[in-house]
């Protein structure tokens, strides 16, 4: 079987890999991506071989050129744990995509959401700053480049009573809304499309919260202030908490990110249905809060006074070349002791971190060992499916896919 790599990844992977092995098929042999070889296509493919008779537990199996004892649906070599994570309840309600606004025309620039506010201070209302990933990861402030028009739940007639960016949406949103083939899309164009009342409610009350960009080989959250619109292109946390930055800022949690996560081409997705809401978070830890603080303090001013961006500093985070760059040499010590402290608030500071530069899903970053990576996942997996069946054994409802309720209209319906 040849597909995109997507074969092996997220619900393409459980109504396709995962159904055709529970019906009793093998998998011998495996590539999980690589480049199509000709030139004209520009994307990633996997391949799976195998046979519905039996095959020996000492037959090797071969993924990615590599003899392994067994292979998974992930189309990597099977772990000491084996299956599917399981959502989580004591993660509902954590992890937010932003809102789809459909129609840049709500955009303007900050020059004339300053000019708007200026002119009727009450047009501060409904103007906000706009941020979406390629912000997030590009600027040294992580600040939004854009502003925007939110009117949020507001009626026609009370969107009216801003004239000036009502007319603004008039003229450069209602033209293209009214030709969405969606009726809610096209009867409320002022609104956007996907409000995400939920993220909103869960963030309301927080001065800061945790973003991370959807699609991005950093998978790195943020600390940025809440009063923002946050683009469909952002996970959004509803935390302002140090610890949960630690936690969701080390190889521990970013492993689990890329292996969980889906892709665009060489880029991990994160998707917050298959990725935080299955990760077993660690219990609270004093040193997390330490680790969380300093790693935000010093990586924020490092990125300021280098006018570098979350992408370009860990492009050199994670480049064996750059030697010797007091910057960047920090950086990597803050993410070892970070890693140490996360394993110690699992109990697991046994595991062996050895950090250098290595590759996983074909992408080479400042991270810990192979064999510490393998352990790791192993146990994570071990300690979802422990809460899994505590959920179970009290009586309360099991955190698969069927069983977690979704808010209606998100990304992930």
């Amino acid at each position: 079987m040849v597909a995109t790599n997507t074969v092996a990844q997220g619900d393409t992977r459980e109504v396709g890999l995962d159904a055709m092995v529970a019906d009793g098929f093998t998998i011998t042999r495996a590539i999980q991506s690589r480049s199509w070889p000709a030139s004209s296509a520009n994307l990633e493919y996997a391949a799976a071989w195998g046979t519905l008779s039996p095959v020996a537990d000492n037959v090797p199996r071969v993924a990615d050129d590599i003899e392994v004892r067994r292979i998974s649906t992930l189309l990597e070599p099977t772990g000491r744990a084996e299956g599917n994570p399981a959502r989580l309840l004591e993660n509902t309600g954590v992890a937010h995509i932003g809102s789809l606004v459909l129609g840049m025309g709500f955009t303007i620039t900050p020059e004339v959401a300053a000019e708007w506010i200026s002119l009727d201070s009450r047009n501060g209302d409904v103007l906000f700053p706009f941020l979406n990933g390629e912000n997030l990861n590009q600027r040294p402030d992580a600040s939004a480049a854009r502003w925007i028009v939110d009117f949020g739940q507001r009626s026609l007639e009370a969107a009216r009573a801003y004239p000036t960016p009502f007319e603004h949406v008039v003229l450069n949103v209602k033209p293209e809304r009214t030709k969405n083939p969606r009726k809610p899309y096209r009867d409320r164009w002022w609104q956007f499309a996907e409000k995400q009342m939920s993220m909103r409610k869960a963030i309301a009350e927080l001065r800061e919260v945790l973003v991370i960009a959807l699609v991005s080989k950093t998978v790195m959250p943020m600390r940025v202030p809440s009063g923002h619109v946050f683009s469909h292109t952002l996970g959004v946390f509803a935390t302002k908490s140090f610890a949960d930055q630690a936690v969701l800022s080390s190889s521990v949690h970013q492993l689990w990110a890329i292996k969980y996560g889906s892709g665009m081409r060489n880029d991990p997705r994160y998707t917050p249905s298959d990725v935080f809401e299955t990760f077993p978070r660690p219990a609270p830890f004093d040193p997390l809060e330490i680790m969380g603080r300093a790693l935000d303090v010093e990586r924020r001013e490092i990125m300021l006074r280098r006018d570098l961006g979350l992408t370009k500093i860990y492009n050199l985070v994670n480049d064996p070349v750059v030697q010797r760059d007091t910057d960047i040499d920090r950086l990597r010590e803050i993410h070892v002791e970070l890693d140490r402290e996360v394993l110690a608030a699992y109990g697991w500071s046994d595991i062996y971190q050895a950090h250098g530069f290595h590759s996983y899903r074909q992408m080479a970053r400042w991270s810990v060992s192979p064999a510490a990576r393998a352990e790791i996942l192993d146990r994570l997996l071990e300690e979802n499916q422990r809460r899994a069946n505590e959920n179970k054994k009290v009586g309360r409802a099991s955190a698969s896919k069927v069983g977690i309720p979704r808010e209606e209209g998100t990304l992930f319906t």
